[in-house]
């Protein structure tokens, strides 16, 4: 990983770029591809942000965000925000870009003045949550389809020190 790692959004100009990115063939059935995230955000342009994650201009994975959304679906006792979707694409694993990923949402919510973000992933060995768990993620108890819901409580960031 250098420290040119930056998210874009993803445009007409990037298209072809983002739907490029796959990950492992042994992970596949653990998160959707890029392209089933892209039409989701067509149909809900209110709530997700997809992004390209670029280590300088290299493509290196795809995530996307929700940002206040009725997680309960009961009229709005229950506003959350997230991360949806991360791919890392095959290749690029083990580097830190899902780290970058994560922090990276979590900056965005708290721009937004949130303080918890949420996400799901599939249980078992082969799947993300050990990953999760590393970076202070915690178990909810709930479950979201087959996934289990976990979430990160932010703190605020600190000021930057004055130049």
């Amino acid at each position: 990983m250098t420290s040119t790692l930056r998210l874009e959004a993803v445009t007409a100009a990037n298209l072809d770029t983002a739907l490029g990115i796959d990950v492992r063939p042994d992970q596949a059935h653990l998160v959707d591809p890029v392209v089933k995230s892209l039409a989701e955000a067509y149909v809900h342009p209110g709530v997700a942000w997809p992004r390209l994650i670029l280590d300088g201009e290299r493509p290196v994975g795809f995530l996307m965000a929700f940002f206040d959304i009725d997680f309960k679906g009961d009229g709005g006792t229950d506003i959350r925000s997230g991360l949806w979707r991360l791919n890392i694409a095959a290749g690029e694993q083990g580097r830190g870009y899902g780290r970058f990923a994560v922090e990276a949402v979590a900056t965005e919510i708290r721009r937004r003045g949130g303080t918890r973000l949420t996400t799901t992933w599939h249980p078992g060995e082969d799947g993300p949550e050990r990953f999760y768990l590393r970076l202070g993620f915690r178990p909810t108890g709930e479950t979201s389809g087959s996934e289990r819901v976990g979430e990160l409580h932010l703190t605020a960031e600190p000021d930057p020190e004055p130049a």
